[in-house]
Formats: structure tokens, C-alpha cells, sequence
């Protein structure tokens, strides 16, 4: 039996605002996008040139939800973000004035840095060596 992940939820506040955040930070593209009513629509991105797994924004329709935008995971990571070049991509997102939770490390097996996006969701960016 195999199973493999398919797309995270992840909270928005605006469908438009939270895609171009990923596309102009880690370059994601629109995997799917479809709008089924005034609130809901479908908008699935990808990293790279992986079709099945990525992100699939849900906009947040009620009270309860508007409260989790950014807080779904507690402060913890909500997304882990591989690269090839963490040093460069850590670069790019500063300059983007992505706000910065933990600079970029390096150890022998791995260099990351911790960032939040638009609304406060902590991404941990890793680059494995």
C-alpha cells in the first residue's frame, strides 16, 4: 500500500494577498484554481515542479476561523520549506522584507532559518547537505 502527501491547509484572509506572498517569495505556482461561490474557491499551489503536494488556501469564513489565520499550529511551523540554496533564498525573502524569526544556521547536515508569512505562520526553510 503507498499513500503520500497531497496539499496542507493553510488559513487566508485573502486568496490573492497569500498566493502572491508564496509566488514572490518561494516561487510557487498555481497548481489549480477554480471558484465555486463568493467563498470558496480552489486555489492549489505548488513548489518547484511538484504536482502533488503543496498548499491548498482555504479562506477563512467564520469568526473561528479568522481567529486561526497565522495561529493554526501554535506558534510551531506550520510548513517545512526545502531548497538547494539556503543561503540565497535566505537573502531574497530579507530583501522582501519577510520578517525573519531565526537567522539562517549551518551545521554540517543542514542549513535553515525560520520566517513567518503574511500572516504569521512560522515556515522553517531547510537545505539538507
Amino acid at each position: 500500500m503507498k499513500t503520500t502527501l497531497g496539499r496542507t491547509i493553510v488559513l487566508v484572509n485573502d486568496y490573492d494577498e497569500a498566493y502572491d506572498f508564496y509566488r514572490t517569495n518561494f516561487f510557487c505556482e498555481k497548481l489549480f484554481d477554480m471558484t465555486v461561490s463568493d467563498t470558496l474557491r480552489f486555489l492549489h499551489v505548488r513548489f518547484s515542479d511538484d504536482d502533488q503536494s503543496g498548499i491548498w488556501f482555504l479562506k477563512a469564513t467564520d469568526a473561528e476561523q479568522q481567529q486561526l489565520v497565522g495561529r493554526q499550529t501554535g506558534g510551531q511551523p506550520l510548513l517545512v520549506v526545502y531548497t538547494d540554496n539556503s543561503k540565497q533564498l535566505f537573502e531574497h525573502v530579507k530583501n522582501n522584507g519577510v520578517e525573519i524569526l531565526e537567522p539562517l544556521e549551518e551545521t554540517d547536515e543542514s542549513s535553515y532559518f525560520h520566517c513567518a508569512d503574511l500572516y504569521g505562520n512560522r515556515i522553517t526553510v531547510v537545505e539538507l547537505h
